[in-house]
């Protein structure tokens, strides 16, 4: 599943303005931002997102994904006869 650029754009963008509405009727002062700022915010949630996405597939959390990397450690070991049996 591909996202546009468009839509992570606009995804941000509202969430700024939900966050300034919400500091708003809190009587704080809202968050303000220009191109520059905007530009940070992006920036850094893509690197979150990309941070958050490398340790979720890089680490096996389900049964099936420890038994996937247990099969796979067999196939590398070259003991290929007991990978298929204990599957």
């Amino acid at each position: 599943m591909k996202i546009s650029k468009a839509t992570i754009v606009r995804t941000i963008v509202l969430a700024l303005v939900l966050i300034n509405m919400v500091l708003q009727s809190m009587g704080k002062s809202p968050i303000q931002y220009d191109e520059s700022g905007i530009a940070n915010i992006i920036g850094t949630l893509i690197s979150l997102g990309a941070i958050g996405a490398s340790w979720w597939y890089n680490n096996s959390f389900s049964d099936a994904a420890k038994k996937a990397d247990a099969f796979m450690q067999m196939l590398k070991d070259g003991d290929e006869t007991d990978a298929e049996t204990d599957v």
